[in-house]
């Protein structure tokens, strides 16, 4: 782990253990929560997504997508 990884988790960790603990449960789903809306989600599931927004229409001329 590096020094800015170290920073964080000593910070996080410093946060949770002045956290009363009948709130952990909910700081842990909290928490969970997050770390799954940033994954990536597979290449498959990715495409099926994309397949099915597009085939349903939802779609956006390239210009507006690139911003020009």
């Amino acid at each position: 782990m590096n020094t800015y990884q170290t920073t964080y988790t000593e910070q996080l960790n410093r946060e949770i253990a002045q956290t009363p603990g009948e709130y952990l449960p909910m700081l842990l789903t909290i928490v969970r929560s997050f770390r799954q809306s940033i994954t990536l989600k597979p290449a498959e599931e990715s495409f099926r997504q994309g397949w099915k927004e597009a085939m349903a229409g939802e779609t956006m001329p390239i210009e507006e997508l690139w911003g020009q």
